[in-house]
C-alpha cells in the first residue's frame, strides 16, 4: 500500500503535466503527447528516482487504458479504405512485414523469440498516427486514407498473429477457436446492423445530458462482452477491445453528426483524458531502463532497432502510397507505418511473461517503440509538409479503385 499511494497520485499529475509539455515544445517541434507520458513515466519509475513503483491495482487500470485505446483505434477505421489496391497493398505489405520481422528474429533468437520479435517489428501504432493525421488535416485525404489502411492491418495483424502462435496453445487449435471469436464477433456485426437504429439513436440523442448517458454505458457493454469473450478463449484482449471498436462503429453509422460527434467526445474524454495516459505513463514505470543502461550494446541496440523498423515495416507500406504520389509523400507513408508501440508493449509483455524473452530484450524492442513514435511523425509530417506545396496526389476513379 505504500507503494501504491505515490503512484496513484503521480500518475494523475504527470497527465497534466504531459499535454502542457507538448504544447510548451510546440512552437518549435511538435512531439507526440503519448512520448511525454512515456518519458515522465521513466523519470518518476524504479529505473531513476523512485517515486513510483509497479502495483497490482495501477496495472489492471494500464489494461483499461490500453482496451481503450484499441476500442478508439477500432473506431476510426476506414472500411472504404481497404477496398481494390489500397486493401490489396496493406495486406500484402503488411505480410511481408511480418516474414521479414520473423526471419530476422530467427536469425538473433531462433525459437518462438523470433516470432516475438517479428510482431513486434511488422506493428504500426494506429492510435498514435491517428490524431497527427487528424490534427494536419490529411485525416481524410487519400494520403491519410492510405496511412489509416496501413495502420489497421498494422493493428489488426499482429493481434491476429498473437492469438495464433502465442500462449503455449498448438497453432491449429488456437486457429479453431480464433475461428469461434470470429464467428461471435460476426454475430455481434451483424446485431450491430439489424438493431432498430432508430429508436436507438433517439435514446442516445435524449440521454446526451443526462445522469443516463446511455452511449457510454452501451460502449462498455460492448467493449466488456467481446474483451471477456477473448478471456474466456485465451486470446490476446486486445482483440477484443478492437473488434468492439468496430461494432460500436457501425452500430452508429447512421447516428446524425451531432450525436456522432457528441458521444465521440465523451468516449475519448474517457479513453484520453483518464485511462490511456495511465497507460503509457505506467508503461514509463515499468521500463527496465537499468537493463539498459548496464550494456552499452544493448543500448545501442535501441536505434539499431527503430532502422529494423523503417526496414522490415517502413519500406513495405510504401506500397499503400496514393497513386501519383510524390516521393516525399512516400517516404512519409513508410515513416508513418513503420511507427511502432502499443503492440510492442503489448506482445513483449507476453514475452517476457511466458519466459521467451528477457526483460533486457523487451526493454530495447519498447525502447525501439518509444524512439519510433518519438521521431518517425516529426519527419514524416516535415516531409508532408514540404510536398503540399504540390498537389494533392490525384484519387483515381472509384471504378478503377475497386476493379483489379
Amino acid at each position: 500500500m505504500d507503494d501504491l499511494e505515490p503512484t496513484l497520485l503521480l500518475i494523475p499529475l504527470l497527465a497534466v503535466l504531459a499535454p502542457l509539455l507538448a504544447r510548451g515544445l510546440g512552437r518549435w517541434v511538435r512531439v507526440p503527447i503519448v512520448v511525454f507520458e512515456l518519458l515522465l513515466g521513466i523519470a518518476i519509475g524504479p529505473s531513476l528516482l523512485g517515486w513510483a513503483e509497479p502495483s497490482a491495482f495501477v496495472d489492471t487500470l494500464a489494461e483499461f487504458g490500453v482496451a481503450m485505446l484499441f476500442f478508439v483505434a477500432g473506431t476510426e477505421i476506414e472500411f472504404s479504405a481497404f477496398r481494390g489496391r489500397t486493401g490489396r497493398n496493406a495486406g500484402f505489405g503488411w505480410l511481408i512485414s511480418l516474414a521479414a520481422g520473423v526471419g530476422l528474429g530467427w536469425v538473433l533468437a531462433p525459437g518462438e523469440a523470433a516470432i516475438i520479435i517479428g510482431i513486434a517489428l511488422s506493428s504500426t501504432a494506429l492510435g498514435t498516427i491517428l490524431p497527427i493525421l487528424r490534427d494536419s488535416g490529411d485525416l481524410k485525404t487519400p494520403f491519410g486514407r492510405s496511412v489509416g489502411a496501413i495502420g489497421a492491418v498494422g493493428e489488426f495483424g499482429p493481434l491476429i498473429a498473437i492469438s495464433v502462435f502465442l500462449g503455449g496453445r498448438d497453432p491449429g487449435i488456437s486457429t479453431v477457436i480464433l475461428a469461434i471469436f470470429a464467428f461471435v464477433a460476426g454475430l455481434a456485426i451483424l446485431l450491430a446492423f439489424r438493431v432498430p437504429a432508430g429508436a436507438m439513436h433517439r435514446f442516445v440523442n435524449s440521454t446526451l445530458h443526462t445522469s443516463g448517458q446511455f452511449a457510454v454505458r452501451l460502449v462498455f457493454l460492448v467493449l466488456s462482452v467481446l474483451v471477456a469473450l477473448s478471456m474466456v478463449l485465451d486470446l490476446d484482449i486486445l482483440l477484443g477491445a478492437f473488434t468492439a471498436g468496430i461494432v460500436w462503429r457501425l452500430m452508429m453509422r447512421d447516428a446524425a453528426e451531432s450525436d456522432r460527434e457528441a458521444v465521440e467526445s465523451k468516449i475519448e474524454a474517457v479513453a484520453f483524458g483518464f485511462l490511456v495516459p495511465v497507460f503509457f505513463i505506467y508503461t514509463g514505470v515499468t521500463f527496465d531502463l537499468a537493463a539498459l543502461l548496464a550494456e552499452p550494446l544493448l543500448l545501442v541496440a535501441v536505434p539499431l532497432t527503430v532502422v529494423a523498423l523503417i526496414v522490415v515495416r517502413g519500406i513495405p507500406s510504401m506500397l499503400v502510397a496514393p497513386p501519383g504520389s510524390s516521393r516525399s509523400d512516400r517516404v512519409a507513408v513508410g515513416l508513418l507505418g513503420a511507427t511502432g508501440l502499443p503492440i510492442i508493449v503489448a506482445v513483449t509483455a507476453i514475452g517476457v511473461e511466458e519466459q521467451v524473452i528477457t526483460s533486457a530484450t523487451a526493454s530495447v524492442l519498447v525502447g525501439a517503440g518509444m524512439l519510433s513514435v518519438l521521431l518517425l511523425p516529426l519527419i514524416a509530417t516535415t516531409l508532408r509538409r514540404r510536398s503540399t506545396g504540390s498537389a494533392e496526389p490525384v484519387r483515381e476513379p472509384a471504378q478503377e479503385d475497386d476493379l483489379a
